[in-house]
């Protein structure tokens, strides 16, 4: 029995610990994020707002500033930016693809692991979106 629990607690750790060093390969998650409407999907959410001067630059600020959160590839000057932003306990990785095309700002935020993220990435890019009419950037 005593064994058992010991393979049960490695395997936990096992697992937790892939999920907090799996790599990122940006050939997976930095791609064009498609958006073609505001969707909230089950594992992920897609927005679009307009593209005023500035505002990508803004939202790149914004999102920079959220905790856990880094760039994995791209940038504003290349007119598309990935984002890995992990969760605080866990360390869940949810990747948000940023791109400008045209007049448009594409959003796209999507979880790793599982088949939902309860939400958790419709708030946070929400979340942006709202900072950022706040600071009148959106108009």
């Amino acid at each position: 029995m005593r064994m058992i629990f010991f393979v049960v607690l490695f395997a936990c750790l096992a697992i937790l610990a892939w999920i907090r060093l799996a790599p990122s390969d940006p050939a997976v998650w930095h791609v064009d994020p498609m958006v073609t409407a505001d969707q909230d999907l089950t594992d992920g959410v897609r927005r679009r707002i307009a593209a005023e001067e500035g505002r990508f630059a803004a939202l790149d600020a914004l999102i920079r500033a959220t905790p856990r959160t880094e760039v994995l590839a791209g940038s504003v000057a290349d007119g598309r930016v990935t984002y890995v932003t992990r969760s605080q306990w866990m360390g869940f990785p949810d990747y948000t693809t940023v791109q400008q095309v045209g007049g448009q700002i594409e959003i796209f935020g999507r979880l790793r692991f599982g088949t939902s993220d309860i939400g958790v990435n419709r708030k946070r890019v929400d979340g942006w979106l709202a900072a950022l009419r706040a600071e009148g950037a959106e108009g």
